[in-house]
């Protein structure tokens, strides 16, 4: 290494990804589309290891990261059929029979000194009804069972898909753009004796993969940050305690709405997501409080449709890596760290990875600037992300069984105490350093698991009372005049991206 540059000699040609599935695939097709003939590209994946595939529900930047890659929206959700989501509703969170809804966008319309959750608390004080809901347009559109493409990105969405169409999706583009796939089982990591890099990947076969730039696509394997790095893991169970997860496929029995659910259980959560073809479903829980047998009975005894495939048992941890990016190795996806499907954040992690990845490649070697600056950045992605998930669990109202109650007792790290008690006096909501969920998802989600304020911004108790008045209903009225134009949600899905006979494989 160059003591003055923090690089490692030698510049970076050869590129190895270890794994195949969504975060294999969406980082080939980034990497290939972006540095091209600049460098050498080898997938290393196998048939016969299957993929966790049920990342299925998604949030808005995807839709960024598939208009960076030059992707048709439509063909790509006809290939993977997706629908769109407006945001996720939450069931009995707060309570038994309680429930509320998380969407994208806004809600409202903000002053540039204060939130409209500030506007529209003062307005309750005033004697206003209407409930905060009624005006997000998002939320709106979610519950009529609504949506369509609107003039200058009006409306903010994402999609629920099938992950591993994503990845047969993305496999196609990469290889277009000169990716090389390597079928074969890694039999072992070999490092350089000198240095303690990786040098090559090992298959099962024989053949030798050599490589300057590693990235760990393995999964909750981690066969190259860990195995081989030991790279080591911060565990985050303490604060979220669920540890295990069912997945099944079911038929669809009604049109696909265009929202995620996730319906809370004495010992976790359980989704249901609607594609064109199918639902996905899945049970998320501690196993310290439910056994996998009597989670299979509940996800099952709580579905709707046929059942279509097996049920997919998952065990996992939750937490991160504490480093990602190690020696010559970038850990992308499920090997770098999990955090559970809450809020839909999968995806989006292995994005953030794959564009971080980017904007620090290192062509001319590695620099030990690049991978502290990376290392940090997806830590405070994580963190943040963490603190969102702990909120769900510790905001709640719910004693009716031994997980609720540790939840509620747990104590929770500063920086959630500081946001929720923040919130709770004043109404405020900062977004710090490119924090991923905006003001307006920390209002939905702290107001909707009970958290009220207990005052507001003065700036809103300046307007005269005919002016809260008109502010209040023409937003109302637009949301309410909006919606009533938009089309059915199934309509416009089949119409703009229906998914072709036969295409669903």
């Amino acid at each position: 290494m160059n003591r003055q540059t923090g690089k490692r000699e030698g510049g970076i040609r050869r590129v190895v990804i270890a794994g195949g599935g969504t975060a294999g695939w969406m980082t080939a097709a980034a990497v290939a589309r972006t540095m091209g003939a600049a460098i050498e590209l080898v997938l290393v994946e196998s048939d016969a290891i299957g993929t966790v595939g049920v990342g299925e529900s998604t949030i808005p930047p995807l839709v960024t990261y598939n208009r960076l890659l030059g992707i048709n929206e439509a063909d790509f959700m006809r290939e993977t059929q997706a629908t769109f989501k407006l945001g996720i509703l939450f069931d009995e969170w707060k309570e038994r029979g309680s429930r509320y809804f998380h969407s994208f966008g806004l809600t409202g319309k903000d002053h540039w000194s204060a939130g409209f959750q500030h506007f529209w608390l003062y307005g309750r004080h005033k004697g206003h009804q209407h409930p905060y809901d009624d005006y997000c347009l998002e939320l709106l559109a979610a519950m009529a069972g609504k949506f369509a493409h609107l003039p200058d990105d009006q409306m903010n969405y994402a999609y629920q898909l099938d992950s591993t169409l994503y990845a047969r999706f993305l496999r196609r583009l990469a290889e277009a753009d000169g990716t090389r796939r390597v079928e074969g089982k890694i039999a072992r990591v070999e490092l350089d004796e000198e240095s303690g890099d990786i040098a090559r990947l090992v298959l099962d076969s024989g053949t030798h993969i050599e490589g300057d730039l590693f990235i760990d696509c393995t999964g909750f394997r981690a066969l190259l940050i860990e195995g081989a790095l030991h790279a080591g893991f911060e565990d985050w169970t303490h604060w979220l305690p669920c540890d295990a997860a069912i997945a099944v496929q079911t038929e669809n029995v009604a049109p696909p709405v265009p929202y995620t659910r996730a319906m809370a259980h004495d010992a976790g959560w359980q989704w249901r997501i609607p594609l064109q073809h199918r639902t996905g479903n899945g049970i998320v829980y501690c196993s310290r409080y439910l056994d996998r047998e009597q989670a299979l009975e509940r996800l099952l005894g709580n579905i709707e449709g046929t059942v279509l495939t097996e049920p997919n048992a998952l065990r996992f941890v939750t937490g991160m890596r504490r480093r990602q990016w190690h020696r010559n190795c970038v850990a992308i996806g499920l090997s770098g760290g999990f955090m559970e499907p809450l809020e839909s954040t999968s995806i989006h992690l292995i994005q953030r990875a794959v564009l971080r990845l980017l904007r620090l490649f290192p062509v001319a070697g590695i620099s030990e600037r690049d991978v502290t600056e990376f290392n940090d950045q997806q830590l405070t992605d994580a963190v943040q992300i963490r603190d969102f998930l702990i909120l769900h669990y510790k905001a709640t109202d719910r004693r009716d069984s031994a997980f609720w109650r540790q939840c509620a007792a747990m104590p929770i790290p500063d920086t959630l105490h500081h946001k929720i008690e923040l919130f709770r006096e004043t109404g405020r909501v900062f977004r710090r350093n490119e924090e991923l969920f905006a003001e307006n998802s920390w209002v939905q989600v702290m107001m909707g698991q009970g958290i009220v304020p207990q005052s507001w911004h003065p700036i809103a108790a300046k307007l005269r009372d005919d002016e809260l008045d008109r502010l209040l209903g023409t937003i109302r009225d637009t949301m309410r005049r909006t919606v009533a134009g938009l089309p059915d949600h199934a309509a416009y899905v089949a119409q703009y991206c229906g998914a072709r006979r036969g295409s669903a494989r």
